[in-house]
C-alpha cells in the first residue's frame, strides 16, 4: 500500500512530457487513430471558409473572393434546395417513426426464444440484409415493384389493380422505408441483444418468484435493461436527419417521383457534378446540414437526459 503511494506521488510530481514518455506505449497505439482524425476530419475544417467565398480555381481556397453569407441566402431563396430540404425531413422522420421500433421488437422477440439454435439461424437471416449494397437492394426493388415486376404480374393474375411504386409518390415513400428498414433492423438488434445479456439475470429471478410471467419480464425488466440503448440510437438516428440515405435514394429515385425523392445530399451531387459547379453554394448547403444535425443531436441528447438516461455527451 505504501509503495502505491509513492508511486501515486512520484506521478503527480511528473511534467506532462514526462507523463506522455511514461505512457509511450499507450500513445503510440493512438497514434494511427490520431493522424487519421486530424488529416480527414480536422484539416479539411478549413475548407469551410469556402461556404463564404465565391471560388475560384485559378485563385485557390484561400484567394477566392470573400462574399460573406450570400451563399447562405441563397439557400433560402433556391426552390431547388428548399424542395430537397423539405423531403430530406419528411423522409428522415419517416424512417426514425417506422424503423426505430422496429429493431426493439425484434429484439423483443428473438430474446424470448428457447431453442438456441433457432435463435442464432434468426439471426444470422435478419442481420444478413445489411452486408448488400444499396445497388443490390435497388435491384431487387425494381424486379419486385416495377410496372412489369414480379409483384404486379402476380396481382394481373389474380385480378388485383396493378400499381407501380417506383412511380406513385406515396408508395415511393413506403418503398424506401420499408427496404431501409428490411436491410437494417436486423443489424440494429445486435447492439439489444447485447444490452440484453448485459442484464443481471437475479433480476430476472426476482421477478419470477414474484409471480412475472414471461411478458412481465419483458415489460418490467428487459425493457428498462435495454433504455439506455434505446436512448443512445435515437439521439444518433436523430443526429443523421439531414443525411435520410444518399445511397439508398440515388439508386432508386426517377424523374417521375423527384418531386418527393430528392433529398439534400442528392441535390448538392446534381449541383456539383452534372451542373455548372458552384463550390461556395456546395459548401454553404453542407455545413448548412451540419449545423442542424448538430442542433438536432443537442436537443434530442438533452431530452433525452431529461427522462433520467445518460445520452451520449
Amino acid at each position: 500500500m505504501a509503495k502505491n503511494t509513492m508511486l501515486d506521488e512520484h506521478y503527480s510530481k511528473m511534467s506532462l512530457m514526462q507523463r506522455i514518455a511514461y505512457h509511450k506505449y499507450i500513445y503510440l497505439i493512438l497514434l494511427p487513430a490520431l493522424v487519421y482524425y486530424i488529416v480527414f476530419k480536422y484539416v479539411p475544417i478549413y475548407g469551410l471558409t469556402l461556404a463564404f467565398k465565391t471560388y475560384k480555381a485559378s485563385k485557390g481556397i484561400w484567394g477566392s473572393p470573400w462574399i460573406g453569407l450570400e451563399n447562405f441566402h441563397n439557400l433560402t431563396i433556391n426552390v431547388g434546395f428548399l424542395t430537397a430540404f423539405k423531403n430530406t425531413i419528411i423522409i428522415s422522420f419517416l424512417k426514425i417513426i417506422f424503423g426505430f421500433p422496429m429493431p426493439i421488437i425484434l429484439t423483443l422477440l428473438i430474446n424470448e426464444m428457447r431453442i438456441k439454435k433457432y435463435k442464432n439461424v434468426l439471426q444470422t437471416i435478419y442481420t444478413f440484409p445489411h452486408f448488400l449494397s444499396w445497388v443490390v437492394v435497388a435491384g431487387m426493388c425494381f424486379n419486385l415493384f416495377a410496372g412489369d415486376g414480379i409483384i404486379n404480374k402476380f396481382f394481373a393474375v389474380v385480378g388485383i389493380p396493378q400499381q407501380n411504386l417506383l412511380t406513385d409518390h406515396k408508395g415511393f415513400l413506403g418503398l424506401l422505408v420499408g427496404s431501409a428498414m428490411w436491410k437494417e433492423t436486423g443489424w440494429s438488434t445486435i447492439l439489444y441483444l447485447a444490452a440484453i445479456t448485459s442484464i443481471d439475470t437475479s433480476i430476472y429471478e426476482a421477478a419470477r418468484i414474484d409471480g412475472a410471467n414471461r411478458f412481465q419480464q419483458m415489460i418490467y425488466v428487459t425493457i428498462p435493461g435495454i433504455a439506455a440503448m434505446m436512448a443512445t440510437n435515437l439521439v444518433l438516428s436523430c443526429g443523421h436527419v439531414m443525411d435520410a440515405g444518399f445511397d439508398q435514394v440515388f439508386n432508386m429515385y426517377n424523374a417521375a417521383v423527384f418531386d418527393v425523392a430528392d433529398i439534400i445530399d442528392s441535390y448538392v451531387y446534381r449541383i456539383t457534378f452534372q451542373q455548372t459547379p458552384d463550390f461556395g453554394f456546395s459548401t454553404a448547403v453542407g455545413m448548412f446540414k451540419g449545423v442542424v444535425n448538430l442542433i438536432l443531436i443537442l436537443t434530442v441528447n438533452k431530452v433525452v437526459k431529461s427522462f433520467g438516461q445518460k445520452g451520449i455527451v
